[in-house]
């Protein structure tokens, strides 16, 4: 039963679940054949049982998780000009947590060595015996399959170079890249109610990106690319190129570059995504004016999504989040633009974990990794050695 493990070992990894019960309604599973699963796991160490859960009645409920106390992943969300690092344990707690400037347009060869510098401090001071995975967050289309980057727009260099093999060289142990919305879309539902199984996430920075949720668990499509609004044609765009190629996507009207395009258009001293929200935090009126535009523009195209999607939460993240006016917009607009059925009981908010969704989604994404090569390794056979019948002739 690989399949099934990987997935009750997704769920503990990830805090979604904790005990068996709990892993059989997720999955709806005979109770049954989840606990013969969880046997096994537990035979081989890579499961461990501790304590009692609150229960409300019955027997008290043994709490799972993920074998070993030092178990951690080491991992890194990769913006334009900044990484943060940190590292990720079962359950998705971080620790050691930092941001550093990060020159992603050195290209794969110099920006790799520079981030495992950084990581194997990391390693060090945690333990390397607890290693068991690595973590990358990248800001463009991922081949999570490859470990490569797929056609990026704004990585220069980085098209198809083994960044996962790479890291895998030089950890010793697996490596999980993809997509900064997928990362945090899964760091995202570590932290949500049990109810919530159906969501989108999206990351509103200097780019625009999205990540889908179905059943609990990150849906990224036949090549990968779910979720990719942020090259929806908008009328509010027109003609207007983008990073893309094409002309007239969202991105060109409610991300971060966009707005400093169009501020600095407007004769407003602004040269970053940070200065945009800078100024509209301090209530500059053309730029609050442009952030809310921004947002109302983004929620013209999630109402779409959410109309045909019909999902229990939207979570907003990225720096653009922070901005009240910005998130109001996109609410506004929502409740404007969809079906009252669609937003009856809709969750429309902030990422609960915010700046660390994005690490803690990396992190999990290696731990799961890490977990499916043991998984592997004991399900490879070994060769029985055999020795043959000798007969001694008289």
């Amino acid at each position: 039963m690989p399949d099934l493990s990987s997935r009750v070992l997704e769920l503990i990894a990830s805090g979604q679940a904790s005990s068996r019960t709990e892993i059989a309604q997720v999955l709806g599973a005979a109770p049954s054949t989840v606990s013969h699963v969880v046997g096994q796991l537990l035979t081989h160490g890579i499961l461990a049982e501790e304590g009692t859960d609150v229960s409300t009645g019955g027997r008290p409920r043994k709490v799972l998780r993920i074998g070993g106390t030092d178990e951690y992943a080491v991992a890194a969300d990769l913006g334009g000009g900044h990484v943060r690092i940190g590292i990720v344990l079962p359950g998705g707690a971080l620790e050691s947590v930092s941001t550093v400037p990060f020159a992603l347009a050195d290209g794969p060869t110099a920006g790799l060595a520079a981030l495992a510098e950084l990581l194997d401090a990391l390693v060090t001071e945690r333990g390397r015996d607890g290693l068991r995975g690595v973590g990358l967050s990248l800001p463009g289309p991922v081949d999570i399959e490859a470990g490569v980057v797929d056609l990026p727009s704004r990585m220069p260099g980085w098209n198809g170079f083994p960044v996962a093999a790479w890291l895998t060289e030089h950890f010793g142990v697996p490596a999980a890249i993809d997509n900064d919305a997928n990362c945090m879309a899964a760091g995202e539902q570590t932290v949500q109610p049990s109810t919530r199984r159906q969501a989108i996430t999206v990351k509103a920075g200097s780019a625009i990106g999205a990540g889908i949720i179905i059943d609990g668990h990150l849906y990224r499509g036949s090549t990968g690319a779910a979720g990719d609004i942020t090259h929806v044609r908008i009328d509010a765009a027109g003609d207007t190129p983008c990073s893309c190629g094409n002309t007239g996507c969202l991105e060109t009207v409610a991300s971060g570059a966009a707005l400093v395009r169009i501020l600095r258009e407007a004769g407003v001293d602004v040269s970053s995504t940070q200065d945009v929200v800078r100024l509209a935090s301090e209530a500059h009126p053309e730029t609050t004016r442009a952030v809310r535009l921004a947002g109302r523009y983004l929620g013209e195209v999630l109402a779409a999504n959410v109309n045909f999607f019909n999902p229990d939460a939207v979570s907003l993240g990225g720096i653009l989040s922070t901005l009240d006016p910005f998130v109001a917009a996109v609410r506004s607009q929502l409740y404007e633009s969809c079906h009252p059925l669609v937003t009856q009981h809709l969750a429309i908010e902030r990422a609960s974990l915010g700046a660390d969704a994005g690490l803690v989604g990396a992190g999990q994404f290696a731990l799961q990794r890490g977990l499916a090569a043991s998984l592997e390794e004991l399900s490879t056979p070994v060769p029985l050695r055999t020795t043959r019948n000798r007969s001694t002739r008289v």
